[in-house]
């Protein structure tokens, strides 16, 4: 049996589930080694048991991408990778310290690499000079596994070849949503009035997430709704954006129907998805967005910006709800009135949202990673030229 060594930033739970899936199939000798165990935010943390073994470099630190300087770093790594003797090494990404330092170790030991990416083309502004350098990172890589279509169609012009390239990286716990939300599916959330069903959104309060346009689009479903049953908004999150936020419920005048009901624990999110009517994320970029998934998998239909990752392959137009553009209000405003006034349709698009999560779960990310761990051992070792080796020094010497 062979060892496969994964390298995270921290063990949250999603983590958790799909790691603990390849690690139950016994395919191979799982460890994860993870930069650390401190969550700034409290709200992934989890206490599962766990059949993977764990390595921690930096126990309570708290800063998730450098905690204690890149030769401290790298000199870690080394021992931990070292002592683990990894057959195949999987990272998380081109862009954090923690991959970049595993990086340095395989290359250097001819050890392959398969690259877990949920980026896709459009998810950021591109630069000439940062592809390239990403080229190169993938170009050392002997296999991918992507979240999803658009994410592999990245990988494949970032220079892996197709049939190295597979899908399911960007996958949660659908079993934990699925039963909690069945199991909490009676009002129990803790709303200011116990109004039901409601519009739930669930994001971190960072710009991108365009949470104030979506308050906006909010005002306008009300407007257009009239006379019909209207949703209220709830919006479960925190961060640097509040005041922003704030600012647009008031001038919006939702006030009395829009809820911030602040940053939400894993245990804490199934009653709010259970009692909710629709889900939207309305990111002006996203590389994948993971609640999305969440909330299929609790039986939502789903309204999702068409710059998230996940949308290609997770959102089927009028089956389980709808894509839209986030820069667009009106039609966010439209689609809101026309998955809220209807009950019935409203229902079927829920049970179809988890016929089509279903597909989507940690053994699609098991055989995923399997299928990319055999590929890069059959692949021929990759060599690191001295351009390489130079990106690598750079990058890793930040």
């Amino acid at each position: 049996m062979h060892r496969v060594a994964a390298i995270i930033v921290n063990l949250v739970p999603y983590h958790h589930a799909r790691w603990n899936a390849y690690a139950v199939a016994g395919v191979a000798e799982t460890h994860l080694v993870e930069l650390t165990d401190h969550d700034e935010f409290q709200v992934l943390e989890f206490a599962g048991e766990a059949v993977f073994a764990r390595h921690t470099l930096f126990p309570k630190c708290k800063d998730d991408n450098s905690p204690a300087g890149s030769e401290v770093l790298a000199r870690t790594m080394t021992e931990s990778l070292d002592s683990i003797r990894p057959d195949v090494v999987c990272v998380s990404g081109w862009g954090l310290s923690v991959s970049l330092a595993a990086m340095k170790w395989a290359t250097a030991r001819s050890v392959p690499i398969v690259m877990l990416s949920e980026s896709n083309e459009f998810d950021e502004a591109r630069s000439a000079i940062k592809e390239f350098i990403k080229r190169r990172l993938v170009g050392l890589c002997s296999a991918g596994l992507a979240g999803g279509s658009p994410q592999a169609d990245y990988l494949l012009k970032l220079g892996l070849p197709r049939e190295r390239v597979f899908k399911g990286y960007d996958v949660v716990d659908n079993r934990f949503f699925a039963e909690e939300a069945r199991k909490r599916g009676d009002g129990s959330s803790e709303l200011r009035e116990p109004t039901t069903p409601y519009f739930l959104a669930c994001a971190r309060f960072g710009k991108k997430k365009n949470l104030p346009g979506l308050i906006r689009a909010y005002a306008r479903y009300r407007h257009l709704a009239k006379n019909s049953t209207l949703f209220d908004l709830l919006i479960a999150g925190d961060g640097e954006e509040r005041a922003e936020i704030e600012r647009a419920i008031q001038e919006c005048r939702v006030s009395n129907h829009v809820q911030l009901i602040g940053a939400k624990g894993y245990t804490e999110l199934p009653s709010y998805y259970a009692n909710a009517g629709a889900f939207i994320h309305a990111s002006t970029t996203e590389q994948w967005g993971l609640v999305v998934n969440e909330a299929m998998a609790s039986g939502l239909p789903v309204l999702v910006s068409n710059r998230c990752g996940c949308a290609v392959d997770l959102v089927k137009e009028g089956e389980n709800g709808w894509t839209f553009d986030p820069a667009n209000e009106e039609q966010m405003a439209e689609l809101m009135l026309r998955i809220a006034s209807d009950e019935t349709r409203r229902k079927e698009m829920g049970l179809r949202s988890r016929e089509i999560i279903a597909g989507w779960g940690p053994a699609r990310f098991a055989s995923g990673v399997n299928a990319a761990v055999e590929a890069a051992l059959a692949a021929p070792r990759k060599k690191a030229g001295w351009l390489d080796r130079l990106i690598l020094k750079v990058l890793t010497s930040k």
